[in-house]
């Protein structure tokens, strides 16, 4: 039986001519390849510049000390994502607050983010919604958040790698992971319209060094000329992948149509589909996740609401209750196969289990 996971790269015999033709060449990290990613990276997204690091977690680093976060600062975030959003957070010495979802886009709830600020006068130096599983934002909201609290606005795009936008944060994180619209094995990378941010960037991800002078504290958090001719192939198919992703996602909506107990994600046509999120109801969820696994089709739930995460607890206090919106949609999540590798027949099969599996349950 074929085994079908949620997500996985599709890498190609041009791929790898590309990191092998660096392989042969005289530049091995931080030379032409890793400017010629940027270069297609910020032209395809449509801002002016966008740099490079070693991973998308590296990346929100790098956004978060760009804006300027550090001790006393506070920035506000969603429960729903991965942990890196807000350990990134942690790392400049702020403190990330947590507001819940608007279940209608799984994304971060403006009003309950603009009353989350308020309560902290003064010290809110980051907005920082997420584009959960490749929902587009409502920039415009969110950007008014910030300038209310003369904040940075920092978009975690790391589901959302889309050149289809009318408005950009002051800055916007990638992630390039394998299962991510498209990979450099690991990586990541921070794009902005605004010179300053680009110049800490840059000096950051590089030890804090402009011109062999250490200017401030940073990190090594460069990537590869080897992971940049991966990345770089991979920009030349990245319409076709999401083109590919919106595809069987329509097949899915259109499969799952009616399907009792199942509630479909939230559709756009600007979403870009890094995961397709489904809730299973009537306290199903963990028993379709079983009957998938065993016919050969593994789904991930995606995410336990940070603040509900262990470290989270016990160092802020957090408890169950505290995220109505998120924990309902976490305990309800299921994230079925897509990448573009997967075939039309293979959505049917992941369907098929699942009609299978609601009659016999109510049988």
């Amino acid at each position: 039986m074929k085994k079908l996971s949620y997500g996985r790269q599709w890498v190609n015999d041009d791929d790898i001519a590309e990191v092998v033709r660096v392989l042969h060449g005289d530049w091995l990290t931080m030379g032409p390849t890793v400017e010629a990613f940027e270069k297609k990276l910020a032209e395809y997204v449509g801002m002016k510049y966008a740099i490079t690091f070693s991973s998308g977690t590296s990346a929100l680093h790098g956004a978060m000390n760009a804006a300027g976060l550090h001790e006393g600062d506070y920035a506000v975030t969603t429960a729903l994502t991965f942990v890196a959003t807000s350990n990134s957070v942690l790392y400049t010495g702020a403190v990330p607050l947590f507001a819940d979802i608007d279940p209608d886009t799984l994304c971060l709830d403006v009003k309950k983010a603009e009353a989350l600020a308020k309560k902290y006068p003064g010290k809110i130096k980051a907005i920082v919604p997420v584009s959960f599983a490749g929902y587009p934002l409502d920039i415009k909201s969110y950007r008014k958040i910030a300038n209310e609290n003369n904040a940075v606005l920092i978009e975690d795009a790391s589901h959302a790698l889309s050149r289809d936008r009318a408005e950009f944060a002051d800055m916007m994180t990638l992630s390039f992971h394998p299962v991510k619209h498209i990979t450099t094995a690991e990586g990541g990378a921070v794009l902005t319209n605004k010179d300053e941010y680009a110049e800490k960037l840059l000096r950051f991800r590089n030890h804090g060094t402009q011109q062999k002078e250490m200017i401030e504290l940073g990190y090594n958090y460069r990537l590869s000329e080897i992971h940049c001719a991966l990345g770089l192939s991979q920009m030349n198919r990245l319409d076709e992948f999401i083109a590919r992703r919106r595809e069987l996602a329509a097949l899915y909506l259109e499969q799952l149509s009616g399907v009792e107990n199942i509630k479909l994600p939230p559709s756009d046509k600007k979403h870009v589909w890094h995961i397709f999120a489904l809730q299973v109801e009537n306290n199903l969820r963990d028993g379709l996740a079983e009957y998938l696994r065993n016919n050969g089709i593994n789904p991930m739930t995606h995410y336990k609401p940070v603040p509900l995460q262990p470290y989270y607890r016990e160092k802020f206090g957090y408890n169950s209750g505290d995220f109505p919106e998120a924990e309902k949609y976490y305990a309800q999540e299921i994230s079925l196969p897509l990448y573009p590798l997967l075939e039309n027949n293979d959505v049917k099969r992941v369907t098929e289990c699942i009609k299978n599996f609601m009659i016999k349950e109510r049988i």
